[in-house]
């Protein structure tokens, strides 16, 4: 038997059984805890931690679930037969049958998309092509990107999104994150930058990174609060208007106007406009990108294709405003392009030749109706379930009232079931108890109904 001294915080922003969860993952992992130790029987461990079952409850489920802890019918609860980390070498390591890692059963995770659609076929030859055909890009090429997919991308833009852009305003980089860590050093090192909460944790990571300060303005139904962000010190606001991550929520046509005002109130305040999922519609017609209102240049827009084709085509835009792009290329003017000569020939094709318009159109159809199947498929398990944020992009809202989101969460991960609290985005404002954040892309259409009852055994409805 295992004796532990922990004290749990109940005061913490992370649930007592996720503590608990952490610190027996962490001695396992060191190998303070060897395989084969018996863990305190649940009885015993809520008695000495002076915690309810159910915290313990759900630790150990978690713990099971991930493949740390082996459950031992009447008999406890024991260390599974893992390599503690740093305790070998690389040899002996490589030497060990280590345990394979544990797949979900069902993965609603917000980042896999479905890619059982992708064109191969139109890729490959593409590929082939410009392969065979375009020896000189074996040779360095433009420094902001190749000006062939810089034009695609800004009659691509022009035409679907309604920014109104040159081919010289625009940055071709190796991913969102790649573009922002360089976009931040453009703006004033005194700048305040104002983040939605709740948001996608590599925003407030990128920035937080760069050593600089920042304020969240808590998001409403409409999106960032505008009242808040004027009582802020803030300069510089990142948003996602078209879908926000991850509540979902569309930012209507006049709060973008009250947006704007804002940035227009001062010469040193910018809009980064971030325009995630937009590629995704699916009960009313897209609202044109933010930029398209800008008449004083003071929004960034910033997209990928990470999500209309696919995460690992690492190949991202930002169309920056004339000031904006002086600085850029008085800073970054002599680095190279981080994305292959190869891959943006192949995609600006990919752009003019239509084949990507097609295919997002055929995607749409494809999520809109997964998506209807999916949230029709929880509606009719228990009335009291709740979506929202379903009207786009490739993830929704389920709230499920009067269960604990740490109930939810820790039920659903015991079952092998991968999703995501919606506290899990929040920093500093409360957001909806009880509701947990789905993502679709990765279910296939065969396996919504047998998703949508896993979980419904898991919690028990």
């Amino acid at each position: 038997m295992y004796n532990i001294t922990l004290t749990l915080d109940g005061g913490s922003r992370i649930p007592m059984y996720e503590q608990l969860y952490r610190y027996f993952a962490e001695e396992i992992q060191s190998g303070r805890l060897p395989a084969g130790t018996k863990l305190p029987s649940k009885r015993s461990l809520c008695a000495h931690l002076g915690v309810s079952r159910s915290t313990v409850e759900n630790s150990y489920a978690i713990l099971v679930a991930e493949g740390y802890v082996q459950a031992v019918a009447k008999s406890g609860f024991y260390v599974a037969d893992l390599v503690p980390y740093g305790a070998a070498t690389a040899a002996e390591v490589a030497s060990v049958d280590r345990p394979a890692p544990v797949q979900p059963r069902v993965n609603f995770s917000t980042s896999v998309v479905d890619t059982s659609a992708f064109p191969y076929a139109s890729w490959a030859k593409l590929n082939k092509e410009v392969i065979y055909n375009s020896p000189e890009l074996l040779q360095r090429g433009d420094r902001q990107g190749e000006p062939a997919l810089r034009s695609a991308l800004a009659a691509f833009l022009q035409e679907y999104r309604g920014v109104r852009c040159s081919a010289d305003q625009i940055v071709v980089g190796a991913g969102t994150e790649y573009l922002l860590e360089l976009l931040i050093q453009l703006f004033d090192p005194e700048a305040v930058f104002a983040l939605e909460d709740p948001c996608y944790a590599v925003t407030w990571h990128s920035v937080r990174n760069s050593g600089r300060r920042f304020r969240f303005i808590p998001v409403g139904d409409t999106g960032i609060s505008i009242p808040h962000l004027l009582k802020s010190d803030a300069s510089v606001a990142y948003i996602t208007p078209s879908h926000q991550f991850p509540m979902g929520v569309t930012m209507p046509a006049v709060q973008r106007s009250q947006l704007l005002h804002w940035a227009n109130s001062a010469s040193d305040r910018y809009i980064i406009e971030d325009d995630y999922d937009c590629e995704f519609r699916y009960g009313a017609h897209p609202i044109p990108a933010m930029q398209s209102m800008d008449r004083n240049g003071r929004v960034v827009y910033i997209g990928s294709f990470s999500r209309g084709l696919a995460p690992s085509i690492r190949v991202a835009y930002m169309v920056l405003p004339e000031v904006l792009l002086e600085r850029y290329r008085a800073l970054f003017g002599h680095f190279s392009s981080t994305v292959s000569r190869y891959e943006q020939t192949v995609l600006a094709r990919f752009l003019s030749e239509g084949f990507y318009a097609r295919y997002l159109r055929r995607m749409c159809n494809l999520y809109r109706q997964r998506c209807a199947r999916l949230t029709q498929c929880f509606r009719s398990l228990d009335n009291r379930i709740c979506i929202s944020g379903d009207g786009g992009g490739l993830h929704f809202l389920l709230t499920l009232p009067d269960r604990s989101e740490e109930e939810l969460y820790a039920q659903a991960t015991a079952s092998g079931i991968r999703l995501h609290r919606l506290s899990d985005y929040a920093h500093e404002f409360p957001v909806r108890p009880s509701t947990v954040v789905l993502g679709y892309g990765g279910v296939p259409d065969d396996a919504l109904e047998a998703a949508a009852e896993l979980l419904r055994t898991a919690w028990k409805l």
